[in-house]
């Protein structure tokens, strides 16, 4: 069971090793793109290319849908990334339980944005962990984990790729002792778990009397999507990359250079200089409303935003003052 390509991996790895994949259960193709294509979901993509009957229930929690998973006798269920929650009903079939990979190292980050927040927290360290399914958010025994390291240019794009690979690759040494019985499966500590909610849109929003350090970590958490963004000119602007000054880790003053936080110190086609709540950021990368991802340069060629702008005001603010 999986949806996105993070599971891709995973059930690549299961034909791989010779399992024999009784099925594939997926989230159903949904409309993408300006066009709104009918679009397959990438795991149900994979399966096809490898000849493995596809379900895609609109919810996994129907008596039909049940009876369909029932039907194909399964004595394991592997679960990536599926986004919906099983019933007792659907954990109970295969007798060998459900178990799921879980792109954190729980219990940290429960729930459905672990990667997002590792990133947005600046965390240094994050994983895998392999866990039986509960009725619980992801609440369940734990099988295995593997640590993996997050690095200061990583994304969330980029260490979801690393995650998918390492799920895949500890799924491979997982299951030979899991199905043998060779492992103890080791229960969560309830206190200590942190959950990961999914993104909203408030969350996107740039704070900017924040430090540069947790807005830059914003930036990386948010991106590829949905992107950070503040507001210029009364538009979304979007925020795609950018670099903390030198000195923004440690300063501590709340606004050294004595301007609000959101406010441009200074433009060139290296970046754009912006006050923070500590230290300063430089924009690097940016997406104006209605047009493509640029970079500084190329934004500040066709656009004016001079020393003294002040970034995040939102369009009725942006109205009065124009008044």
């Amino acid at each position: 069971m999986g949806t996105p390509d993070f599971a891709v991996l995973s059930l690549r790895a299961l034909v791989e090793e010779g399992y024999n994949v009784v099925g594939v259960i997926t989230q159903p193709d949904r409309p993408t793109g300006r066009k709104r294509v009918l679009t397959p979901t990438p795991v149900k993509a994979e399966a096809e290319r490898h000849g493995i009957p596809v379900l895609q229930p609109e919810r996994m929690r129907r008596p039909e849908a049940v009876q369909a998973l029932r039907e194909l006798q399964p004595d394991l269920i592997v679960t990536a990334a599926y986004g919906q929650i099983l019933s007792k009903a659907v954990l109970d079939i295969p007798q060998h339980g459900c178990i799921n990979i879980h792109a954190s190292l729980l219990p940290k980050y429960r729930g459905g944005a672990p990667i997002h927040y590792a990133v947005m927290n600046g965390d240094a360290v994050t994983g895998v962990t392999i866990m039986y399914m509960a009725e619980g958010m992801d609440t369940g025994d734990m099988i295995s984990k593997v640590e993996v390291p997050i690095a200061d240019s990583d994304t969330t794009g980029t260490l979801f790729e690393s995650l998918a690979a390492e799920g895949a690759a500890l799924l491979k040494r997982t299951l030979p002792d899991l199905l043998a019985g060779r492992i103890e499966p080791q229960p969560q500590n309830d206190a200590e778990a942190v959950y990961s909610p999914t993104i909203k849109r408030e969350d996107e929003r740039i704070d900017w009397s924040l430090p540069a350090v947790r807005i830059r970590n914003l930036v990386r958490a948010l991106h590829p999507r949905p992107g950070a963004y503040t507001w210029w000119n009364g538009d979304v602007l979007k925020i795609w990359g950018c670099q903390l000054d030198g000195k923004a880790v440690h300063a501590q003053a709340a606004s050294p250079s004595g301007a609000a936080p959101g406010t441009v110190l200074r433009s060139s086609e290296t970046g754009i200089e912006v006050q923070t709540g500590q230290g300063t950021l430089w924009i690097t990368e940016l997406q104006p409303s209605g047009k493509k991802t640029m970079d500084a340069a190329t934004f500040l060629r066709g656009s004016h935003i001079s020393a003294g702008t002040v970034l995040g005001e939102t369009p009725a603010a942006v109205g009065r003052s124009r008044e």
